[in-house]
């Protein structure tokens, strides 16, 4: 397969920063010389993914993910090498020649690359419809209705699809798309589900039209309302699953809106498009709204990275509290504590701040109740509750919604509210629930893959290897064969020693990582973040080696430990060829020949450990 030249790779590393890369996807907190996270790639409640500014590279001390700008796009966006090295050389202002990927790679990137400038020109396309077209006046009608003026409009580039059967056609064929990237975009249905090359007509017409933007502000699908009050037709559609836009991954209005999730550490969840936009632009701006009424693994996970805690504004009514519990699942899986604020009767976040103010809404949300206490006060006000029947069925309800919770100790406390509360014994109640079992996405190739583990010796050898050139050479020159087979994983030593990596030059590393696979990378980057080396005799080539979170590091000497640890594992393989001459020695009915040639090896290997003499600094 074609490959991008190393020159090439270097200068897309040198362009993007790591830390304004992934602070461009979510929040970190500087903690000393290193930035800090929640990392995105598995579940954890304390941060352990880090980003070394010093190396460009990010490590996660979790799962063990780690390397440069490159393979954080790749893992963050799934993105394969190419792709993600185009995307960052295009953020980056350089130019990819065409040729140095094979021919499907190219066809992926290149879509890819169409798609998200399609779907800008037919963001802009609709925003102008609705800016400046006749035919729009109900659209404008409409939103004029919901308080949304042109100055909102413009911020959020809602638009409106003209009620036309082919407007996306012609948008194409005037800004030079084919006819296969508008069917891929889906903007556009064929008219036979069939056969996907039949006649097709616009996804979207008639209706007012929210761009779907992803994490970094690219329009990556859309959301259409439509306007007739009495339509047969869906309330909303959404774009369909495409390469750009999957719905479980998406939320609306994060790209706008993440910096106030931090900022409160709490974040709103409306139903709808409409509802965020105007409880953001009424200055209540931690909002975001999934595309759906029900929260994914993945967009929870996603949340975590912002906030500790999430109030659902679902509609009040049968359909809302269903979303809340549909959604509870994703959210506790991710150690999200869940609120749930109920609106008044018939109103929804936007009718109740166009009414009475952004005030009253935050008064809603302040007065947001734990979601338990929510589902016990909504079962015990019903009537049947004053029944035996009606008492059992709230109470193995609520035990089904408690059995979610995995923090022991949060599920103790709510056990015994809620046992209190819905009169039954703690012991009772605990036998009711059960070990919570949260659905998980199929984790990816790469998750499966074992990480790589070395014996103390090759990781220090690695180490050496990497941060000192001299150590480098030294190591090269040695008898390699002598020792070959003591650690399972030493082929990537290999590659380590013939590298001409300078650990204390970022493009340099990241050059030589893209040189390896995907476990040698976090192989290489654990040991870099990780490794430690300590020496007791002084050197000339005394060295400070940083510990990854950047405080003061430990004195080693790279020409000194290489000599250590080489001469360690060589008498080690001395030691266990001496024994094994040593028991065939013990065995009966030797020949004399035999006796003697095993006799000699002895003396031989005896004095090979004698010349090999002490470690010049304590062993490892």
């Amino acid at each position: 397969m074609p490959r991008l030249s190393n020159e090439l790779i270097d200068q897309i590393n040198a362009a993007n920063d790591i830390v304004e890369l992934v602070q461009g996807y979510f929040p970190l907190k500087r903690a000393g010389a290193m930035w800090k996270a929640r990392c995105p790639f598995h579940q954890e409640n304390t941060p352990s993914f880090t980003v070394n500014p010093q190396r460009q590279m990010y490590k996660c001390f979790g799962c063990g993910a780690g390397g440069g700008p490159i393979k954080f796009v790749m893992q963050y966006e799934n993105l394969d090498f190419h792709a993600a090295a185009r995307k960052l050389a295009e953020r980056g202002g350089i130019r990819v020649e065409d040729g140095l990927m094979s021919a499907e790679d190219e066809a992926k990137v290149s879509m890819r690359r169409r798609l998200l400038a399609l779907h800008a020109e037919a963001a802009e396309f609709f925003h102008q419809q609705l800016m400046k077209k006749p035919s729009a006046q109900v659209a404008r009608d409409y939103l004029k209705g919901r308080g949304i003026g042109s100055d909102v409009a413009k911020s959020w580039k809602i638009g409106f699809a003209p009620d036309e059967w082919d407007s996306m056609r012609e948008l194409a064929h005037a800004q030079r798309f084919s006819e296969e990237e508008l069917l891929e975009s889906g903007l556009v249905k064929t008219r036979d589900e069939d056969r996907p090359r039949s006649e097709f007509y616009d996804r979207f017409r008639g209706r007012v039209m929210f761009p779907i933007c992803n994490d970094t502000g690219e329009v990556i699908g859309f959301s259409g309302r439509v306007l007739a009050p009495d339509a047969k037709a869906a309330k909303y559609i959404n774009s369909p699953e495409t390469m750009l836009f999957v719905k479980g991954a998406v939320l609306f209005g994060l790209h706008k809106s993440k910096r106030a999730l931090i900022d409160r550490g709490s974040v709103i969840v409306c139903e709808g498009q409409l509802d965020l936009i105007t409880a953001f632009e009424a200055g209540v701006q931690n909002v975001v709204a999934p595309q759906g009424t029900a929260f994914t693994e993945r967009q929870a996970r996603k949340l975590k990275q912002y906030c500790e805690e999430v109030v659902l504004c679902f509609d009040a009514d049968l359909a809302g509290e269903k979303a809340a519990e549909r959604s509870l699942d994703a959210l506790l899986a991710a150690s999200l504590a869940v609120r749930v604020a109920t609106m008044p009767e018939g109103e929804d976040p936007d009718s109740l701040i166009r009414g009475k103010g952004a005030d009253a809404f935050r008064e809603r949300i302040a007065a947001a109740k734990d979601y338990f206490d929510f589902v016990i006060d909504r079962e015990t006000a019903k009537p049947e509750f004053a029944t035996t029947r009606g008492r059992v069925v709230a109470v193995r309800k609520l035990a089904g919604a408690i059995s979610k919770v995995s923090d022991v100790m949060l599920r103790t406390a709510i056990t015994n509210r809620a046992s209190e509360r819905l009169e039954v014994s703690p012991q009772e109640f605990a036998r009711l629930l059960t070990t919570p079992k949260i659905e998980r996405p199929d984790p990816s190739p790469e998750a499966l893959q074992p990480r790589l583990e070395f014996s103390k010796a090759i990781s220090n050898l690695l180490l050496v290897a990497l941060c000192d050139a001299d150590a480098r050479l030294w190591l090269q020159e040695q008898a390699w064969e002598e020792i070959a087979g003591v650690d399972p994983n030493e082929d990537l030593l290999e590659k380590v020693l013939l590298a001409e990596v300078e650990v204390t030059n970022p493009v340099s590393v990241n050059s030589f990582l893209t040189s390896l696979t995907d476990q040698e990378q976090d192989a290489v980057v654990d040991v870099l973040e990780n490794g430690l080396i300590q020496s007791a005799a002084p050197s000339s080539n005394d060295k400070v080696f940083a510990k990854p979170d950047g405080t003061a590091g430990t004195l080693w000497f790279p020409m000194l430990t290489a000599n250590d640890v080489w001469r360690a594992i060589s008498r080690e393989r001395v030691r266990h060829r001496l024994d094994a001459c040593q028991v065939r020695l013990r065995q009966l009915g030797l020949q004399p020949d035999e006796v003697s040639k095993l006799q000699k090896e002895v003396l031989d290997l005896k004095s090979h450990l004698a010349n090999l003499g002490r470690l010049f600094s304590p062993p490892l």
